[in-house]
């Protein structure tokens, strides 16, 4: 009976899931590719994707794939211009007034890049979309996809619960 016990532990152990690490609403990251910048960021549930403050930002074609250049939008940025080839195009769709009848939608074109970010201790590569976000308290917003490759949960009481990025 014990054997049967112990056997049955082994099979359903992969089924358990490792607990998710509890992050506040905003935490600290780093960017690795983009000069190291440390950034304050937003972790949102309610967004899908990331999203990068970046200003002058323009597509291109080098070698028969899509690119972007672009400068980082926050306040204490510097003038430097990064390049990322785009992993996607993503069109994000935003109501102009919801209390509108006519429920008119705008639909935003966003080039995406994959991006290695580094919150606590934690490296991982995830998509995030590029645009302006200089009129925002935060210039790095962390979606639920981003979420989930970081294994995170968050607790909207807490604040800045990871050490600083060192990865």
């Amino acid at each position: 009976m014990k054997s049967l016990l112990a056997l049955f532990a082994l099979v359903a152990l992969p089924v358990m899931a490792a607990e998710p690490t509890l992050y506040g609403r905003y935490e600290y990251i780093a960017l690795p590719e983009i000069g190291g910048e440390v950034l304050k960021a937003k972790m949102d549930t309610g967004a899908l994707t990331a999203s990068l403050s970046a200003k002058d930002i323009e597509t291109f074609t080098r070698d028969g794939d899509d690119w972007v250049r672009f400068r980082l939008g926050t306040k204490d940025a510097s003038n430097k211009v990064y390049e990322h080839k785009v992993a996607r195009i993503s069109k994000i769709k935003s109501r102009s007034d919801e209390e509108d009848e006519g429920e008119s939608t705008e639909v935003a074109k966003r080039p995406v890049v994959d991006l290695e970010l580094c919150l606590g201790n934690v490296k991982r590569t995830v998509e995030v979309n590029l645009t302006d976000r200089s009129n925002f308290n935060y210039p790095l917003l962390i979606g639920a996809k981003a979420l989930r490759e970081f294994g995170a949960a968050v607790n909207p009481a807490r604040r800045f619960t990871a050490d600083k990025p060192d990865c």
